[in-house]
């Protein structure tokens, strides 16, 4: 008879099949919650025409998706720690998928607005579910790098919605690119089968042989059986969960991580949904406009891999709070004109350093707490975060509608990064969190065999 530490099990892997069928999933659901999330974007400077909304009208609009999203990273966040992890991102990925391709046969702002706070829901749920599923199955060497891959597909996503704005608009209309967000609603019965469920939630409700199943797929030399006992979790925050959130010194960490995904939200929801409209106020045509969101989610996506590596190697910190500072100077620089190229550039930048930095620190956040309270911290993080998301597409809009100069449009932007930059800063990591977690379990629980 073995006792089986799981934390240990998983972080002394070996990435395998399990682990790449994992990666490649999540990598799909976060595709298409980054490609709904950016899809307005995409359409904005015509609905904007057709339905003759102001600028502030159409931020609003647009707000309307985040306010969702505020509540869906919460509540389900919150509910996976009680539940489990996988049937709220099943839930998520109905709810958003199905709304967001409702959106393409309405033909009024009032019902547009209502389903896109219905799919807000969805959104705001799923990706704090997906991270924090990874970071219990990921390989301890590699759990940055893992999480940093999947959330490329939000990238890959915010990307696909311009491209297919440009190539259907014009000869199918701007209907077309929401009804391709329901392709994920054909995936259902493949992840219900596929997707593991979280460790901790499987010890909680004693589903001991599924538990088994899983570790023997993610470490085939493991062979745990029936007969061996599995290490139980400490479970003094699983009833409110996020009162763990405010324990063993986490307080002020807690409230700075809001602070951050507040203003780098703010900033990221702000470009995503008027950069093609701030564009076009430049001067550039709107395929050109759309082509900037392009190059922004290509930038956030190199950002991403190249941040993760070294995240890896300096600590989150060290190498995040530059980047939400070099994304601020960029946003500013943008405002100020230039050459073409020299637009794409700072673009490019931007992406990396905002979206690429947000990515990352969502990696930070999943380890800096432990797993039973993990899909809590990054849904409220995040929750909180999605005030500021709505705020963004608010303040392009009306800042869009006194017609300021446009530097100043940019500079509004690269405020945020800097708060978001400092708020980082003052984070208190003396060690890393999971792996202090980790540690401590293998002192006081190593695997133990008896014959």
């Amino acid at each position: 008879m073995a006792k089986i530490n799981t934390a240990e099990v998983i972080g002394n892997s070996r990435f395998n099949r399990f682990h790449f069928g994992l990666l490649a999933w999540c990598f799909v659901i976060i595709l298409f919650d980054g490609y709904d999330l950016v899809i307005y974007g995409t359409v904005v400077p015509i609905l904007t025409d057709e339905w003759n909304l102001t600028s502030v009208e159409a931020g609003a609009m647009g707000s309307y998706g985040l306010f969702g999203m505020m509540f869906g990273a919460i509540f389900f966040g919150i509910l996976a720690d009680r539940i489990g992890r996988k049937k709220v991102i099943a839930i998520s990925l109905i709810l958003f998928s199905l709304f967001t391709l409702l959106c393409g046969f309405v033909d009024t702002p009032s019902m547009f607005s209502t389903f896109r706070f219905l799919a807000g829901l969805g959104l705001g749920g799923v990706m704090p579910n997906v991270i924090a599923l990874l970071t219990d199955y990921s390989p301890k060497r590699m759990r940055s790098m893992v999480v940093s891959i999947v959330l490329c597909g939000y990238s890959v996503g915010g990307m696909l919605a311009p491209i297919l704005g440009i190539v259907l608009i014009p000869s199918v209309g701007w209907e077309s690119i929401f009804w391709f967000a329901g392709i994920p609603l054909l995936f259902i019965p493949i992840l219900l089968k596929r997707l593991p469920e979280a460790t901790s939630h499987l010890i909680r409700v004693n589903r001991k042989e599924e538990l088994l199943n899983i570790l023997n797929r993610v470490d085939p030399a493991n062979k745990c059986n029936m007969e061996d006992d599995i290490l139980d979790l400490e479970k003094k925050d699983v009833n409110i969960p996020i009162i763990g959130l405010f324990k063993d010194s986490r307080t002020f960490g807690t409230l700075m991580f809001w602070t951050a995904y507040f203003m780098c939200l703010l900033m990221i929801f702000g470009l995503n949904t008027w950069l093609p409209k701030l564009m076009l106020e430049a001067g550039y045509a709107l395929n050109s406009s759309l082509g900037f969101l392009v190059v922004l989610q290509g930038g956030a996506i190199a950002g991403t891999l190249i941040i993760a590596k070294l995240c890896d190697r300096y600590g989150f910190k060290r190498m995040l709070v530059p980047m939400y500072a070099l994304g601020a100077i960029s946003l500013t620089l943008m405002g100020m004109g230039g050459n073409l190229f020299w637009i794409y550039i700072l673009v490019a930048v931007a992406g990396a350093c905002t979206i690429g930095s947000q990515n990352l620190i969502q990696a930070f956040v999943s380890q800096y707490y432990p797993a039973v309270i993990r899909s809590t911290a990054l849904g409220v993080a995040s929750g909180i975060g999605r005030i500021g998301g709505m705020l963004g597409p608010i303040l392009g809009g009306f800042l869009l509608s006194i017609s300021l100069p446009i530097q100043l449009n940019f500079i509004a932007f690269a405020i945020p990064g800097l708060i978001a930059a400092i708020a980082l800063s003052f984070v208190p990591v003396k060690q890393d969190y999971y792996k202090s977690d980790l540690s401590k379990q293998r002192a006081g629980m190593k695997v133990e065999t008896k014959n």
